[in-house]
């Protein structure tokens, strides 16, 4: 798996929105940290002050910011703006080549999934991490923190306590993942992701407790848990349940879908849809401990 070259500063890095709209204002202060505490220069995509319906602007606008961004070598990283719907409508309409010859970071989470997703099959490294609406979000300063050192080549190590809920032991392999129900999206396309022998990482929001119990069945009927060398269980936020309640809340619903498993699973990890939302390099080989008094997560192996 290639790993893109760490930030510097003075480099330049580009601003986009591979999905829903933007309040462009919400978004001036993440441009002043990139600026000025950084110490990096910004490209704006056209699609930062778009609209089309949802969306940060036709599917043709965000692809060609895509296009381009990917394409232009004075542009080191590419950093999203937000998730929302969208970026899988891109990713057939996009001519990886350049790319793939000089690898850059691509960062986001929540429906980027997809495009960390594909980035993976080509066998290069992005970051799952905050985005640029959510940089000055209370309770996110370490998050915000962990995505500017995953992206200036600091190692990771992360410690969390331990959960109830934990299935213990020590693993290492490639981390993929990101939002459950765009990881169900992808299956049998070209962004699908072989997880055997990796360390799969789960996380989601707004969605129907019976919702969560269908997809990771699917990804249990599609063969995505059996072979895992480890999973990581994140924020599963603000979910709903129905007038008939379904009996088991996510964390039970997902230890349910891997009983028969014997990797290593920790819950509770802070990555998703809340502030605690830690950077994670997907593709990068990484160790996992989980242990009685807690749980390490470290690419220095």
């Amino acid at each position: 798996m290639i790993q893109p070259k760490a930030l510097q500063k003075g480099d330049t890095v580009g601003l986009v929105a591979l999905a829903c709209k933007v309040d462009f204002d919400l978004i001036k202060p993440a441009i002043e940290v990139i600026e000025n505490i950084w110490g990096l220069n910004v490209v704006l995509g056209t699609s930062l002050k778009s609209k089309y319906h949802q969306f940060a602007g036709t599917d043709e606008i965000r692809a060609n910011d895509f296009q381009l961004m990917l394409d232009d070598p004075n542009i080191k990283a590419i950093i999203s703006a937000r998730g929302g719907y969208g970026s899988s409508r891109l990713l057939d309409k996009i001519d990886f080549t350049n790319f793939i010859q000089n690898p850059k970071w691509v960062t986001g989470f929540s429906d980027i999934t997809a495009v960390l997703c594909h980035i993976h099959t080509l066998g290069i490294e992005s970051i799952h991490a905050t985005m640029l609406k959510l940089f000055m979000q209370d309770g996110g300063e370490f998050a915000l923190e962990t995505l500017r050192k995953t992206l200036f080549g600091e190692s990771l190590s992360y410690n969390i306590p331990a959960h109830s809920l934990n299935r213990k032991g020590i693993t290492k392999g490639q981390l993929v993942g990101g939002n459950l129900a765009i990881l169900t999206h992808i299956i049998g396309s070209k962004s699908d992701v072989d997880t055997a022998g990796k360390i799969l990482f789960l996380e989601d929001v707004g969605e129907y407790l019976y919702s969560i119990d269908r997809m990771m069945i699917q990804l249990k009927r599609a063969g995505k848990l059996q072979s895992l060398a480890g999973l990581i269980v994140g924020h599963f936020s603000d979910l709903e349940d129905n007038e008939v309640q379904f009996g088991k809340n996510a964390n039970e619903i997902i230890q349910e879908a891997v009983a028969e498993y014997n990797f290593p699973v920790c819950y509770g990890f802070p990555v998703g849809h809340e502030p605690e939302n830690w950077a994670l390099p997907c593709g990068r080989e990484v160790s996992l401990s989980v242990e009685e008094n807690g749980v390490w997560l470290s690419d220095k192996i």
